[in-house]
């Protein structure tokens, strides 16, 4: 088995880009080390929490767990990338106007889980929101605005492709 560092090439929030990888660097390790994004974070280690979390072709999985050498190839999306210059995205707009954050430890992985949950059902309903968004804690135990937030987000999106 090598231990020798791999080269990668991937697409970082819409832009091509190469990076240099040990065997045992993580996602999230390789995101904060060599692009300096800092919006998944490493919590529990253990793929629980949801703070981590980043989109790899359009899905979510946990940056703490997932190997960076398995990126190459691949788009990745992190938090850094879903506002669009400086227009926030819908989903965005949505968490700051139902205050569904205290300290924001979480509300990156809570943000891309919400848009990857619209893309998929457009209207949740309570129950579909809290399946879908169960693997992220919030420790500040925000879930009554975070729901507000993804129905507020849900309705936004709506507006903006009517």
């Amino acid at each position: 088995m090598s231990t020798a560092n791999k080269t990668i090439h991937f697409t970082l929030n819409g832009r091509p880009v190469t990076a240099e990888v040990a065997p045992h660097h993580t996602l999230v390790e390789l995101l904060q080390n060599q692009f300096n994004l800092n919006g998944a974070r490493e919590s529990c280690a253990q793929g629980l929490c949801g703070c981590c979390t980043v989109l790899v072709d359009g899905k979510s999985v946990s940056g703490c767990l997932y190997l960076a050498s398995f990126a190459d190839g691949t788009a990745v999306d992190t938090i850094e990338g879903v506002a669009d210059g400086v227009a926030l995205d819908p989903v965005q707009e949505a968490f700051i106007e139902a205050g569904a954050f205290q300290c924001g430890f979480c509300t990156s992985g809570f943000i891309l889980m919400t848009k990857q949950l619209l893309d998929a059902h457009p209207a949740p309903d309570d129950d579909q929101i809290r399946h879908y968004l169960a693997g992220n804690l919030c420790r500040c135990a925000t879930y009554p605005e975070i729901i507000r937030a993804v129905k507020l987000a849900a309705t936004k999106r709506k507006t903006v492709t009517a």
